[in-house]
């Protein structure tokens, strides 16, 4: 039974799980995608994504506990410069696992893993969403054009 099993352990101890997935986080800030099993991916998206929304605000305490995870200085700041600015309307869902097939060696399958508003691809197609204001009832609503009654009785 898998009842609460929230941690895929991915055959390691913790502190060696813990490294891994802080040098593997590092990478994806500093390259923006990496090629990974699929488990190390999906393990990669839970422990980098809460660190992406902490960067969002700059304040003295997310950086250390993001430092606390990353254990890099150069990432965290490139973190909390290039890619909060980056993905700072962006509500969740900063990464995308892309599965890729099989690995020649093992047959393990393989993802990659990357930063979303960094591909340009998927988004060179898609516009910016254009924000609407929507009028309250009753409120003032545009004048329509004067229609011109001469125009109208010569037609009939």
């Amino acid at each position: 039974m898998r009842h609460g099993k929230k941690v895929n352990h991915l055959g390691r101890q913790t502190a060696h799980r813990k490294a891994m997935l802080a040098n593997m986080a590092c990478s994806l800030i500093e390259h923006k995608r990496i090629n990974t099993t699929v488990a190390k991916a999906k393990a990669l998206k839970q422990f980098v994504e809460p660190m992406i929304t902490k960067s969002k605000v700059d304040t003295t305490h997310n950086r250390r506990i993001v430092m606390a995870n990353l254990r890099q200085k150069e990432a965290v700041a490139e973190l909390f410069r290039d890619v909060a600015a980056k993905i700072g309307d962006r509500p969740g869902g900063y990464t995308r696992i892309i599965k890729l097939g099989n690995r020649l060696g093992d047959n393990a399958d393989m993802a990659m893993i990357e930063l979303v508003d960094y591909n340009e691809i998927y988004n060179a197609g898609k516009e910016k969403k254009k924000t609407t204001r929507r009028s309250r009832r009753g409120g003032s609503k545009p004048a329509a054009a004067p229609v011109d009654t001469k125009a109208s009785n010569e037609e009939e």
